[in-house]
């Protein structure tokens, strides 16, 4: 590898296109403009706010503060400060004391967890408050009041902060896994010498446990200030009155005087490479990360041109190189399982950019893994991109700019919002999609193949380099030192590297035309204001028109039958069917592998796949409006030429038994397992894949079984919602959908895979690096499927998740959190409730047999008013928003033409109708005691096991 200077690369490629940039007469170093749809504003103590009138979705919206403060500013006695503090935000404000916050929000279909939460990073803090329904203009005001509470006047009383401490210490419990013990043993090798190596936001368990409540105020108040703060409020309101209240109110907030320094701690540079290894018991897989280190771009230029320039590089860098990867892996005896290569920040620094390789391997691969990754490199660094390449990378990235424009008047709140918060804490530019999307149309043909050369063989050096190696510590499986990844960097350098051959086919999509069939039919749907045409072969097709999305066209193809057409006790076919999504994949469609397919489809969204479940299958498309036909075409090959490529059923099997050799002795493996066993009685189809099966698999009754379920596609409902004209889909359907094969013989649902009934326990003690149980249990039985019944058991799954917090995280303090499920099978009238939670062994028994307790409580009594009042507010404020998203209709479509009900024209009707004394009545009857399965796993430290 050439040893240049990175800075002295970007500068060559930014003089590149110097002659671009003078033709737009824009100054490198001047900023863009913002977008003038957003009030952008700096108050006077220094806070910066951002305020976006949208209505996407209508009638809500987004209330946010991000703070530039994260645990990198802690003191070593303050670590996991940050992050508690972003605790403390929920237990307690001036204006809300208590409980009163999350009360007061979840009462308005707010809920905690969902549409209000936070986060806590080396370099940031975020809170939210999402979907605020805008009708209510008390609510809104209320909102901002939280985000003025955040700001500057948190409680942090002294027995609130104590009844965090244990569930803060849970978090930790819940998170100590292989990943995490990785991070905490290589990161601070890999930062030697800064204070991003000792800074894990969730810090250390002796701070969180003891540190004093007046160190917590005395770091809130030190560092949550104005000109560390801004505020994001995007949605459907009145934006003049928006800004005037944001300035009255966070105005008031004096910034303290003699403030501390916000330091942006530097990373050092090496001369000679880093290396930090670490192996874990519970590891799944052998990994290298190798960054080749250089400074980022200096904040005030990421906002000009060199900085769209500088993005636009990397993406078509990014897209390329990646491309190559996937063209590896898709071979047998690849040098590794995946790989990734891309630039940005230095894995969690902001002071320090690099361009990061990665490559999976398998057991005792490392070199082997680490050669191929840096092989890559070493090509791009001789040879550069192809013309080719480019093109289609070019393409790619002004289709991806396209279809954000055609969006641009249904963007999401949200969207916006984190777009805004990376402004605000990262710096960069936001001119608007109109000004972006323009900027790339003249900068993508302004930009040449050799300006992009030229600017990725500046990332590429030998200095500054960092190199993490990690992989499962069991018996057999041995690593290279330092000295022998460096020797085995310097042997690649030392080949004699071909360029890339970039193959590349002419030929169309379908080789041979389809004979065109007719629509015969067309009437009104029975529901939801369809069309509904039927076709010459027999099938039928729903088209929905909207306009949520304006470019976006869908199609689900759905079909009864499935896994329960097939006898899944046999546990050779259960191994095909289990895998036979993934593999069907492999192969791409017609003449084109997976990897010849991806070229032919660069600079189009456009996809389409085919699937199977318990019940039935289906086929997914999509596209951009402009794509239509390609979709279609993808439709048409998908039923009628899967394309077979056995070396990538080679490679998938190579890489899936690497991977599956460590993952299946994980915990978190092992208890899925288990649980899945238990729970489905060791129905074969239900069990864990295992290393020893993947040499079982069929190919061939893979893909026997995949066309036997596309062979008719008369017993398939074509379901179309989207942006799209009927007139003009029509040809198209009847070119590429009534041409398909098709007969008179109609599939149904067969027997499906119930859960086992009666009182089923599974406990077992399970070595581990940390001590953690694993407690599920699984409530099941019958109960005749309607919407009401469903609705019910819904609201009892949200009221549960309420009472859980309470009780299981706040009261007890013994888990971070408490998941619940619910499931009503509407083809078997099959229901299940399950809760599931980590915590401590000691407090296993206690909180398992308290989490019955209080699920049997709210069984027998009903859900407490208010529990209940919130969860329907929530339902009915999510419901709203589902009827402006075309996955929702997709779905409650396809169910009804599946024969599974209709779960939609009613809703609101009745689940306005639906009484707490109902919801007692209604879990009385089906929680009748006789079907109970508990799989519990306890953490066993492998010093004390022995």
């Amino acid at each position: 590898m050439n040893l240049r200077m990175v800075k002295s690369g970007l500068v060559l490629a930014f003089l590149a296109v110097a002659q671009w940039v003078s033709a737009q007469q824009a100054p490198q170093m001047e900023a863009l403009p913002i977008d003038p749809n957003v009030r952008y504003g700096v108050l006077d103590n220094g806070l910066t706010y951002y305020v976006r009138h949208n209505e996407t979705p209508k009638n809500r919206a987004e209330f946010h503060i991000a703070q530039k403060v994260g645990s990198i500013l802690e003191n070593e006695d303050q670590r996991g400060l940050a992050h508690f503090l972003e605790h403390m935000a929920f237990n307690g404000t001036e204006h809300f004391p208590g409980k009163t916050m999350l009360n007061y929000l979840e009462n308005n279909g707010i809920k905690f967890g969902v549409d209000l939460n936070a986060y806590t990073g080396f370099d940031e803090t975020v809170y939210r408050i999402s979907n605020v329904p805008t009708q209510n203009q008390n609510l809104v005001d209320s909102c901002l009041l939280v985000l003025y509470d955040w700001a500057c006047a948190i409680s942090l009383n002294d027995k609130d902060i104590d009844e965090e401490r244990g569930v803060i210490h849970e978090e930790w419990r819940t998170r100590a896994d292989a990943n995490w013990r990785t991070w905490e043993a290589t990161v601070p090798v890999m930062f030697a010498g800064s204070q991003y190596a000792n800074r894990m936001p969730i810090g250390t368990m002796e701070v969180v446990m003891n540190f004093p409540y007046q160190a917590l105020r005395d770091y809130y108040h030190k560092w949550y200030r104005p000109d560390q703060q801004g505020i994001i409020v995007i949605g459907d309101f009145d934006a003049d009155k928006m800004e005037a209240q944001i300035k009255e109110l966070f105005g008031k907030i004096k910034m303290p005087e003699n403030a501390a320094e916000r330091v942006y701690y530097p990373v050092p540079d090496n001369k000679e490479p880093i290396f930090a290894f670490h192996k874990d018991k519970e590891a799944a897989y052998t990994r290298v990360d190798i960054y080749m280190k250089h400074d980022p771009m200096p904040r005030e230029m990421r906002g000009t041109i060199n900085g769209a320039i500088t993005d636009y590089m990397n993406g078509v860098i990014g897209i390329m190189f990646n491309d190559r990867i996937t063209e590896i892996t898709q071979k047998p005896d690849a040098p590794f399982i995946a790989g990734a290569i891309f630039d940005g920040d230095f894995f969690v620094s902001k002071t320090k950019s690099a361009f990061t390789l990665i490559a999976v391997g398998k057991d005792n691969g490392a070199i082997d893994a680490i050669k191929g990754i840096i092989r890559e490199a070493e090509r791009i660094d001789r040879f550069g991109f192809t013309a080719s390449e480019y093109d289609r990378a070019r393409a790619t990235m002004l289709a991806n700019y396209e279809n954000l424009y055609n969006e641009r008047n249904n963007r999401k709140n949200v969207d916006y919002a984190e777009e805004y918060i990376r402004h605000f804490i990262d710096g960069g530019y936001i001119p608007g999609i109109e000004m972006e999307y323009n900027l790339i149309k003249q900068m993508s043909p302004a930009i040449t193949v050799d300006m992009v050369n030229q600017y990725v063989k500046s990332l590429i050096s030998e200095e500054n380099m960092v190199i993490s190696l990690t992989g499962p510590d069991k018996e057999g499986v041995t690593y290279p030192d330092k000295d022998q990844v460096l020797a085995a960097i310097k042997e690649v350098e030392a080949e004699e590297v071909a360029p890339y051959v970039d193959k590349v086919s002419n030929e169309p999509l379908i080789s041979k035309e389809p004979a065109a069939g007719k629509v015969t039919k067309s009437a009104a749907g029975k529901k939801f204001g369809t069309t509904e045409w039927t076709l010459s072969n027999g099938a039928k097709v729903v088209l929905k028109p909207t306009d949520f999305k304006g470019d976006e066209i869908t199609m689900l193809a759905v079909s009864k039958g499935g896994y329960s057409l097939y006898n899944t006790n046999d546990p050779a076919l259960a191994r095909d069917l289990k895998s036979l999504n993934e593999i069907v994949e492999l192969g791409g469609l017609g003449q084109f592998g997976k990897t010849d397919l991806m070229k032919v489809l660069a600079g189009k969204k456009v996809s389409s796949s085919f699937s199977m479940g318990g019940a039935q299958e289906s086929v997914f498309a999509s596209c951009a409006t402009k794509d239509l036909e390609t979709m279609m075409q993808l439709v048409y090959l998908t039923f009628t030429d899967l394309h077979r490529d056995d070396e990538a059923f080679a490679a998938w099997k190579e890489q899936s038994k690497a991977a599956l050799v460590n993952y299946a002795n994980t915990p978190q493996y092992i208890f899925s397992d288990s649980l899945s066993a238990t729970l489905y009685d060791h129905n074969p189809l239900r069990r864990q894949l295992k290393a020893e099966d993947i040499d079982q698999i069929s190919y061939d009754r893979i893909l026997q079984i995949a066309k036997e379920r596309l062979a008719n596609a008369a017993d398939y409902t074509f379901i179309f919602v989207g942006n799209f004209d009927t007139d003009s889909l029509k040809p198209y359907v009847e070119k590429y959908i009534a041409s398909l094969p098709a007969s008179k013989s109609r599939d149904k649902v067969g027997k499906l895979i119930g859960t086992q009934k009666g009182i089923v326990t599974n406990h077992y003690n399970q070595p581990m690096e940390t001590a953690k149980s694993t407690v599920y249990a699984i409530y099941s039985g019958d109960e005749k499927y309607n919407l009401r019944n469903n609705l019910m058991l819904s609201i009892l799954n949200q009221v549960m998740d309420i009472v859980y917090t309470e009780t299981i995280r706040e009261e007890e303090g013994g888990t971070y959190g408490v998941g619940t499920m619910a499931n009503f099978s509407s083809i078997d009238n099959e229901w299940l409730f399950l809760f599931g939670f980590d915590t401590n062994p000691q407090d296993e028994k206690r909180l398992t047999d308290r989490a019955h307790a209080e699920l049997m409580k709210v069984v027998k009594e009903g859900p407490r008013e208010k529990d209940f009042t919130k969860v329907k507010e929530y339902m009915l404020k999510k419901h709203a928003q589902n009827l402006r998203e075309n996955s929702y209709w997709r779905d409650v479509i396809s169910d009804f033409e599946l024969g599974y009900g209709d779960n939609e024209s009613n809703y609101e009707e009745t689940l306005n109708s639906i009484t707490i004394d109902d919801m007692k009545a209604f879990t009385k009857k089906i929680f009748n005691g006789k079907n109970l399965i508990e799989v519990i796993m306890t953490g066993v430290v492998e010093e004390e096991a022995k």
